[in-house]
């Protein structure tokens, strides 16, 4: 320490807490971005999209119907509405999307849209109640988008909901979202055994329309079964 003064130690010290608090500064600041909420809108694409089983993605910002579709906070009242990366790899590509038309009424569980694919109509339920505000105007051209992207630019309307928290307490969400797609995903596995096996090889994991190779009968089951859509009404609010 010969030769070097006190005040030039104490000089250095400082200059090394102040680099020291600038890197404690600029990294609380990069965290913030990170974990900084953001608005679900149209068409928005919300960060990671953790899977369950590797099989199908489950964003941690939707709120999930058990008939695989979702709805998501648009505006305070207003709600953006999907089908879920299950229903897309379960039905494949759809020829065309029927919607509701603007203005029609919705009620949660009850049958909203419908998917044509091949010569078959599947239908879908709503994961909320309330009134159709505007319809995805690019899924009429490109219905391939509820496979491509069934949590952005595949979402298919925005509806005015009269109470969101009462019908998110209807909905399921973050844990309990997992919980209930790990079962369907077992329950897939289970049937592995009949003719659902021939598709689902061991170590597999379902691409887009992986029903479609089921017989006409199998098809239709399958798909009331996990839509819920056997007893959901058989128009489309609007369209009738």
């Amino acid at each position: 320490m010969e030769g070097i003064a006190p005040h030039d130690i104490f000089a250095t010290k400082g200059l090394e807490y102040l680099i020291v608090i600038g890197f404690l500064l600029l990294l609380i600041g990069y965290w913030k971005v990170l974990s900084s909420p953001v608005a679900i809108g149209a068409g928005a694409v919300a960060g990671p999209r953790p899977s369950v089983g590797g099989w199908f993605s489950l964003p941690e910002d939707r709120f999930f119907h058990q008939g695989h579709t979702w709805a998501a906070r648009a505006e305070a009242d207003v709600m953006t509405v999907g089908l879920d990366d299950f229903a897309q790899k379960l039905v494949g590509q759809p020829a065309a999307v029927q919607l509701p038309h603007v203005g029609a009424t919705l009620r949660q569980g009850e049958r909203a849209w419908e998917l044509e694919i091949d010569s078959k109509t599947v239908g879908m339920v709503s994961p909320v109640d309330g009134e159709v505000l505007s319809v995805n105007p690019r899924i009429e051209e490109s219905p391939g988008l509820v496979c491509t992207d069934p949590y952005g630019d595949g979402w298919l309307m925005k509806v005015k909901v009269p109470s969101p928290s009462a019908s998110s307490k209807n909905l399921l969400s973050g844990g309990l979202a997992r919980a209930w797609m790990a079962q369907t995903v077992e329950r897939l596995r289970a049937m592995r055994a009949g003719e659902l096996g021939l598709l689902l090889p061991d170590g597999g994991v379902p691409v887009s329309g992986f029903v479609r190779e089921l017989s006409p009968e199998a098809w239709d089951n399958l798909a009331e079964e996990f839509f819920l859509s056997r007893d959901a009404g058989v128009e489309i609010p609007g369209r009738a």
